[in-house]
Order: structure tokens, then sequence, then C-alpha cells
């Protein structure tokens, strides 16, 4: 990464979440939150199938694009899934957000919301980020749904784009917001939150 725009591992808490930097020692908390629910069996999402939480943290890992973290809960530490900031592109201080799925127990919670606040906050405000990026599968509606309530800008779709699980293919649909519009959004994500920020 560039000096400039250097996007590495880092701890960030608050509203009653912190991410870490996924390690291999999340492996089985990866696969407690999975099994909320049997998140695998969904085929658009990226959620490991039971025994395969070590392979998925190494490919993270393993991906020089790519910043992957564990959620977890502040006060307990119990993990609740995953995220990362992936698609890093230095020269141009873009990066997206995603590779994002929670255990069904938090999901509709005030988590993804928590989530979404420390990573904007440190993309546009830490590391001075000129747009994030998202992108989803076009049948995951509600990651949809979830992306433009965050004040995303829809930017189109790329047709027959990536497989799924399944063999299938799918569109992805794709969303920015430039670091002109994170101002706006970040008052509406906190005042969506309701609560100060605590670590």
């Amino acid at each position: 990464m560039s000096p400039q725009f250097w996007v590495g591992p880092v701890t960030l808490a608050g509203w009653g979440v912190k991410l870490k930097p996924l390690k291999a020692e999340h492996a089985a908390g990866l696969a407690a939150a999975a099994s909320d629910g049997d998140l695998w069996k969904l085929t658009i999402t990226s959620v490991p199938a039971p025994g395969d939480e070590a392979a998925y943290i190494a490919t993270a890992l393993a991906d020089p694009a790519r910043v992957a973290f564990a959620v977890t809960d502040a006060a307990t530490g119990l993990v609740l899934g995953s995220t990362s900031f992936h698609d890093i592109v230095p020269a141009i201080k873009r990066l997206e957000i995603g590779y994002t799925w929670y255990g069904s127990s938090v999901q509709r919670s005030h988590v993804n919301t928590a989530c979404k606040l420390l990573l904007l906050t440190h993309a546009f405000e830490v590391l001075h980020a000129a747009v994030v990026g998202w992108r989803t599968d076009n049948e995951n509606f509600a990651s949809q749904r979830a992306i433009e309530r965050l004040g995303a800008h829809h930017d189109g779709e790329l047709r027959h784009h990536k497989l799924r699980r399944d063999g299938s293919v799918r569109d992805t649909v794709m969303y920015s917001m430039l670091a002109d519009e994170w101002p706006a959004a970040r008052q509406r994500l906190t005042e969506r939150i309701g609560r100060p920020r605590e670590s």
C-alpha cells in the first residue's frame, strides 16, 4: 500500500461492538456465529460452511487487497460475524466494504449500523478515502436495502458477474459513497443508532 493510503489491520470499537483483525483464533467463534441461523446454506452470502472456517480465514488473510475483521460483542467478546475492507486501490484512495455477515440473532439490531459507522469513520476520517464502495448479489434484497439506508449511491449492475456457491451466476449490484457525501450519512447513521459511542 502507498504511504498516503495504507489500509492495515486495526481494532475499531464503539456502540457496543468491537472489530478485531481477523485471525486463526477466531475460527471457533465464526463457526458458532454461522450456525446461528445456518447461514452457510444461503447462496447469496460469503459465510463459511462448517469445517471451512480456517480456510475462510486463510483466504481472507492471503488477499493483499483485503483487511478482514471479526465482529465481536464489546462486552462479552462473543464473535457475531465478520466484515472486511476489500478491493483496496491506493492510487485513487478507494476501498470497498463487504464480505459482511452476522449471526441471525443480531441481524436487524444495532450491530450493522455500528459496524458501518466504525468502518466509514475510519475510511473517511482516518484514511481519508475518496470513495467507499459496496457490491452485493442482485438477489440479496436485504443487503441492498441496508446499503441504501446508509445513503450510498446506486451505481448500477454488473451482469453475469460472479459465481455463487451453488454454481449459478449472479449479477452484482454496485454502490458507492464519496467523501463529500459522508458528513450527511454520518449524521443519519448517528441519529439512527441513537446513543453515544462507547469503546
